[in-house]
């Protein structure tokens, strides 16, 4: 027989990692994208690295590195430090002027933007394995003796797939296929204002931010603001959404400077995005032939700061799983390819569960009166950690 004929749904960063990788390794796979090409949307904002997540994965796709065109030559210097402040003003923790910067770095939690990291992965691939401005309606099993699939687009068919991999997000077309469950409404919606060159242009903002991520935390509200624009979260009905008076209605009695970030980025245009999730601990049996990772496996808010990399940590374990059977692919696809899908998926599911549950407490914390008292004792609890490690290294040496 010959080899599998693999379809990845989606061309973001656990859809082309997972081809990365497949293909450093000489497993072809076909990317299927709903943009119109790399240019034709807006990759969002920043994304940090964890060093046994996204780090591992591009390391394993060879990109970490790899020069001037690698992912390390790319990122953004401090931009994982942290300032937190309340709501009254009061600055509690500051990485980016403090004793607290060397804490920032060793985190080991580089931020690169997302249209970079997206760009980067795109180069890693075989361009002539992407389709883009391909919209999938519909995936259905085809009649015969072997499990394929069909993908059924807006203008055209595709046929005789071994194994469809959807990495389509929170929407997807694919998980119809494993599973009725569909997201839910959070009760949280981000309303998001695009900084226009504050560093130049407003000197003041760019001081007091920082050089990374300027968190404020309180009952029901939550601010975040960095260099490439501010967004304000609030749990509320999405009924009651208004988001040309969302800042004035909702962050009315913060501190003046809070106001004064608000209304300085408030004019740059505005885009409201009520935040969806899937239940925590959703699962499926496994079906031959069909599986997912990324959102469309376990869709989460960005509470905690996981959610690329618990996607690109997926794409490895799937990969990992896919060649460590390709020399059996020749013998009976099927039979590999359900192998595969397992042995991903039962640790996928538990890696999914912890960080939806990790997610879930950090929305619980962003939305309460002491949630940055709440960040700052965490942190510190980490510096006290890494001092005792670091004695305990010298008494060892």
């Amino acid at each position: 027989m010959s080899a599998p004929r693999i379809a990845i749904i989606g061309a973001g960063p656990g859809g082309l990692t997972l081809a990365s990788i497949l293909q450093k390794n000489g497993v072809k796979c076909t990317i299927f994208e709903l943009d119109a090409s790399r240019t034709s949307r807006d990759q969002g904002g920043i994304v940090d690295l964890h060093s046994q997540a996204g780090q591992l994965a591009l390391r394993e796709a060879g990109i970490l590195g790899g020069g001037g065109g690698g992912v390390e030559k790319n990122t953004i210097p401090l931009g994982e430090a942290m300032k937190l402040i309340k709501s009254d003003g009061t600055v509690c923790w500051d990485e980016s002027h403090t004793k607290h910067v060397e804490h920032a770095t060793s985190r080991d939690r580089p931020e690169i933007l997302r249209s970079k990291l997206r760009d980067i992965l795109l180069d890693s691939v075989e361009p002539a394995s992407i389709q883009w401005n391909r919209k999938l309606v519909r995936v259905e099993q085809a009649e015969g003796t072997h499990i394929k699939y069909n993908l059924h687009f807006t203008d055209s068919v595709e046929e005789g797939f071994d194994l469809v991999v959807g990495t389509d997000g929170a929407w997807s077309r694919v998980r119809p296929l494993v599973t009725d469950v569909e997201p839910h409404y959070s009760g949280v919606t981000i309303v998001e204002l695009k900084a226009a060159q504050a560093s130049t242009k407003k000197q003041w903002l760019s001081n007091f931010m920082g050089t990374g991520t300027l968190f404020m935390f309180d009952k029901d509200r939550a601010l975040a603001s960095g260099n490439l624009g501010l967004g304000l979260w609030n749990r509320l009905a999405k009924a009651r959404i208004c988001k040309e008076s969302f800042g004035k209605r909702y962050f009315a009695d913060c501190h003046a400077d809070l106001k004064c970030v608000i209304a300085s980025e408030a004019s740059n245009g505005l885009i409201t995005r009520p935040l969806y999730m899937l239940p925590i601990g959703t699962k499926w049996a496994p079906r031959a032939g069909i599986t997912l990772l990324g959102d469309a496996a376990h869709l989460i808010t960005p509470f905690a700061g996981v959610g690329v990399n618990v996607t690109m940590a997926d794409a490895l374990s799937l990969s990992r799983a896919i060649i460590e059977r390709k020399d059996d692919f020749g013998v009976d696809p099927n039979t590999s390819l359900a192998e595969a899908i397992k042995e991903y998926e039962e640790p996928m599911f538990e890696r999914a569960r912890e960080n939806m549950e990790m997610t879930w407490s950090g929305l619980e914390g962003h939305f309460s009166v002491d949630g940055i008292d709440q960040l700052v004792r965490l942190l510190e609890g980490q510096i006290k950690m890494e001092a005792m490690i670091a004695v305990e290294k010298l008494e060892t040496s």
